[in-house]
């Protein structure tokens, strides 16, 4: 199963899955995981997902947490 992981605006997102079964999850430091309040719709090819979570969640952006990037590519 596929995992991707995305820094967003400082939150530690994941999402699990393939097209149309995706699952969301937010990461802590201590290295748990709890299921996320949102969904990825299932027509989010993997190379939207950080776009995607870009423009869902731009409204969190600081100076210092200013984008989202995709982790351990």
């Amino acid at each position: 199963m596929k995992e991707f992981r995305f820094n967003v605006f400082g939150r530690l997102i994941a999402i699990r899955g393939e097209a149309g079964e995706r699952r969301a999850f937010e990461l802590g430091a201590e290295g748990k995981r709890r299921p996320a309040d949102f969904i990825v719709p299932d027509d989010v090819a993997d190379d939207e997902l950080c776009e995607y979570l870009f423009d869902l969640f731009h409204e969190d952006a600081t100076p210092r947490n200013s984008g989202v990037t995709r982790i351990g590519e």
